[in-house]
């Protein structure tokens, strides 16, 4: 190395004095190492690095052979060799060279036979040194490397190219795949042919979200390869948005069976994460595989791999049941016929550049070649002529493309870069000999070409191909022989045909979800710092989904529709005829109508008889329409309401009542009036007439129209629809009442005035219970106002209690209008049903015997001596028009004598 890149460099010159003095110990150790290299000559000279041996175990660097990742990747380069020196096109009049190294699988190892590849670039000072002659030594000096292919994994990878970068020599993978590679600040000398892991992990995302999965977990071995190819997973998931990782596991270095069972064990604390995704080397792979059959949990994962596992056979072998159904990446490859005839005919005799063939043939044809051999598993000896493929199972690996493609790759650089500077050489010039490794670097990078496979190889700018990969599933066929069969690519894009995958359980993509998606009408109620997990939480009540994670609440006339994705109309109900709450007030009102109606006419044919005479026929009439319109107002209380219908509720809702119970009022005031004025003196009170009366029950009727008259003026009738009163916590169950516009309170007020009427008339019944025994016009009516008052004591709580109830228009309405109904049933059954009966059963009293006057009448005997049946047992008419016919004897009793005279002036203005 020359002196001016120290000089340029200080901080440098300690590492290369470190390494010199590690370069004097290899030197030292050089027989030791050199069976573990191969050197081929040629006038340039590249060096290889491939994973000849697993890594080894108690203190060995090396263990046993590894067939395909070894040998065969070895050999395609060696085949590569091979037609670039046949090829006239391709570095005519150059021979291609090689330094095969050894990694053992192992980055530290790789490092220390790395050094090989340095040695001539590194001034030996030997001034100091003399022969036993006294002459200066002669020594051979090593060959030069130009470049490297290699190495496999991606740490030993790192691992070198931080040595190969000091040196300024140009190193191309074919397996490396770790992202940090990709960093040419770093790693300026390294290039590679095969697609970095950055692509790799978009093709996994895209294939994870391809799959519906969105909770997985990773595992990587320790290393960049595998906590790169992680990093970049998580990175680029992280971006997508939709997948979260459940746990992130790491295989140390040196794993043994309980770090592999641990890390299973690990897996299974989150079941539902079952997707695994795995950048872990072939040993990592395999030793996962068997701690998931250990662990008795075959089929219960979901892997998805790398391109280390790629469709590798060593992995999964005799472990085929825990592999079905894993998804595996492997970069765009073909077969290579050509390697496929060359590997095939190699035999002990024609391949004796190979210092580790005679290991792989013990190995493949499972014999020993000699007493010495390292294998003990076996006593078969090899016969020399076992045929590659014949008597054993070939398959080329899935790397060979790689290695033949950046061997060609670093001979069109060369070619390229012969051409430029030598361009009247047809071999090396002294330019080119002293060109530095930044030069070819340069030509590396721009080098473009068809590869092996057909496809175009180039690098981008920091030494990376384009992402191309194939996708393999680790199938059971037909024939029940599990083997990888491809479902598809990925080449900036996915493209994955899913009717071809086959799984553990069934036809059907297994699930991987931290939670399952939520029903219709639920919301996502998301684990903190857990975006992928939830709870399930369903919009209740008068709330629908707005989005996947709210609810909202409807507005106050809308309801959530079945599946709670929109809001909906709430249905408009209304006291329906067909009800049974309609139903029975019905049938009461008809008949009372029908029997008021009968009564009328009754009294409207027999006007002029006594018992209708007696009954006061003005304020009969006015009493039995208030009783109809009791009964009718039935009828307005059902029907649908709308304007006209909530007027007409207003006006006749306490107008029957009232003109009833101001006809009642009227009657017993007068009765009171006349008994109380009788006991001082014979003079008739004033305003006991017939039109007097009519006058004051017209007085009190229109005190309660000009109520209403003011109630529509301050509050006009209008319909409303009213969702709060069955507005139930079951949204189903919901309903709007159409209604009238008429409050509780307006509706009590309304009938608040009969009510006083009905409590006073209750009053001045009970004032009139003492009148004589054979007058009982007044019990009736007593009788009446305390039924009635009964009923409507029982009507208001009913009527406030059920105000908050989800039937309350139905109960409510069926109260009032059945309290109403009997209110008035019971005024005319009491009332006139007596009377009817003599009318109509017994003519024979329904008449007048003999006129008589007022002075007879006031000096007239008692009447209880004169009559033979007790009036109190006969009807009112009967009973009153005998009280006038015999009017009371004379008596000397000053209370017997005002009483005679209340009765006197009844029946003389009355009867």
């Amino acid at each position: 190395m020359r002196l001016d890149f120290f000089n340029a460099n200080p901080r440098f010159l300690w590492i290369v004095f470190c390494l010199m003095r590690t370069l004097l110990d290899f030197a030292l150790s050089q027989e030791v190492y050199a069976p573990h290299s191969i050197r081929i000559e040629g006038h340039l000279t590249l060096g290889g690095l491939f994973p000849v041996h697993t890594r080894g175990t108690d203190g060995m660097p090396c263990g046993d052979i590894k067939k395909e990742n070894g040998i065969h990747r070895l050999e395609a380069m060696l085949y590569a060799l091979d037609q670039i020196n046949l090829d006239d096109q391709l570095l005519p009049n150059i021979t291609l060279g090689a330094r095969v190294l050894d990694t053992c699988s192992r980055d530290t190892y790789a490092l220390e036979q790395s050094l090989t590849f340095v040695q001539a670039l590194i001034q030996k000072d030997t001034s100091d040194v003399r022969c036993t002659n006294g002459e200066p030594p002669l020594f051979v000096k090593p060959e030069k490397v130009v470049g490297v292919i290699g190495a496999s994994a991606s740490s030993v990878s790192i691992m070198v190219a931080n040595i190969l970068r000091l040196f300024q020599i140009p190193q191309i993978s074919y397996a490396s795949t770790a992202p940090e590679l990709s960093d040419d600040r770093r790693y300026d000398f390294f290039s590679r042919v095969v697609p970095p892991d950055s692509f790799q992990a978009q093709a996994m995302v895209d294939i994870i979200r391809a799959l519906d999965w969105t909770y997985v977990s990773t595992v990587a071995s320790e290393g960049s390869y595998g906590e790169k190819g992680v990093e970049a997973f998580q990175q680029i998931s992280k971006e997508a948005g939709g997948i979260c990782i459940a746990q992130s596991l790491k295989i140390p270095h040196n794993p043994k069976l309980e770090d592999y069972d641990e890390a299973i064990q690990q897996l299974l604390e989150t079941p539902h994460s079952r997707g695994v995704i795995i950048f872990a080397s072939e040993e990592d792979v395999r030793g996962l595989l068997n701690a998931t059959k250990r662990a008795n949990q075959v089929g219960h994962f979901l892997w998805i791999g790398s391109d280390s596992w790629g469709a590798k056979s060593s992995p999964i072998h005799q472990l085929e049941d825990v592999a079905v159904g894993a998804v595996t990446i492997l970069p765009k490859r073909s077969s290579i016929k050509g390697f496929d005839e060359y590997f095939t005919s190699l035999t002990l005799e024609n391949n004796r550049r190979n210092v580790w063939f005679a290991e792989f043939w013990e190995e493949n044809f499972d014999c020993r070649l000699l007493s010495s051999s390292k294998r003990e598993d076996t006593s078969r000896k090899c016969t020399g002529q076992e045929r590659i493929g014949i008597d054993s199972k070939y398959e080329q690996e899935g790397k060979v493309q790689f290695v033949i493609d950046a061997v060609y790759a670093m001979a069109h650089a060369l070619h390229n870069m012969q051409r430029d500077l030598c361009p009247e050489h047809s071999g090396i010039c002294p330019v080119m000999e002293a060109a530095e490794g930044k030069t070819l670097l340069k030509y590396i990078r721009n080098a473009s070409f068809n590869g092996s496979a057909g496809t175009s190889v180039m690098f981008n700018k920091n030494g990376d191909a384009p992402g191309r990969y194939d996708l393999f599933q680790f199938q059971m066929t037909n024939s029940s022989v599990p083997e990888y069969r491809p479902i598809g690519q990925w080449v900036e894009t996915l493209q994955l045909r899913l009717e071809e995958l086959q799984w553990p359980e069934g036809e059907q993509v297994p699930i991987s979800m931290c939670s399952l998606p939520c029903k219709t009408g639920e919301r996502k109620k998301r684990v903190k710092g857990m975006p992928c997990c939830w709870h399930c939480e369903l919009c209740d009540g008068y709330q629908y989904q707005y989005d996947e994670t709210s609810c909202r609440l409807c507005s106050y006339d809308m309801r959530p529709n079945p599946n709670r994705t929109e809001c909906q109309p709430i249905p408009i109900v209304k006291l329906e005829w067909h009800s049974p709450w309609a139903v029975i007030p019905v049938f009461l009102a008809m008949l009372g109508i029908i029997a008021t109606i009968f009564v009328m006419a009754t009294f409207i044919h027999y006007n002029n008889t006594p018992i209708v005479r007696a009954s006061g026929r003005e304020l009969s009439y006015v009493l039995l329409t208030g009783i109809f319109l009791c009964y009718i107002i039935t009828f307005l209380m059902i029907a649908k309401p709308d304007v006209g219908v909530c007027s007409f509720r207003r006006i006749f809702l306490g107008l029957g009542m009232c003109i009833s119970y101001a006809a009642l009022l009227t009657k017993t005031n007068r009765i009171y009036r006349i008994f109380e004025q009788g006991k001082q003196t014979v003079t008739a009170p004033r305003f006991i007439s017939p039109t007097s009366q009519i006058a004051i029950t017209s007085s009190l009727i229109c005190l309660q129209l000009l109520g209403v008259l003011i109630w529509f003026a301050v509050d006009p009738p209008n319909t409303i629809i009213d969702y709060d009163e069955q507005k139930t916590m079951n949204p189903n169950l919901a309903r709007g009442v159409l209604k009238c516009d008429i409050t509780d309170l307006q509706m009590i007020c309304s009938l608040g005035y009969s009510i006083l009427l009905m409590v006073t008339c209750t009053i001045y019944a009970i004032k009139t219970r003492d009148v004589p025994e054979d007058f009982n016009e007044a019990k009736p009516i007593g009788f009446t106002m305390y039924t009635t008052c009964i009923v409507w004591l029982a009507f208001i709580p009913i009527f406030f209690g059920t105000a908050q109830s989800a039937e309350k228009l139905y109960i409510q309405t069926t109260t009032l209008t059945i309290s109403m109904n009997l209110s008035a049933s019971v005024a005319l059954g009491m009332l006139y049903m007596p009377k009817v009966y003599v009318i109509i059963f017994h003519p024979e009293l329904n008449v007048q015997k003999r006129k008589r006057s007022f002075k007879a009448m006031v000096t007239a005997a008692t009447m209880s001596s004169r009559i033979s049946v007790k009036p109190s047992e006969r009807p009112n008419g009967e009973a009153k028009t005998e009280l006038c016919e015999n009017p009371p004897t004379a008596t000397t009793d000053p209370m017997s004598e005002s009483h005679n005279m209340a009765i006197n002036i009844f029946c003389n203005y009355f009867v």
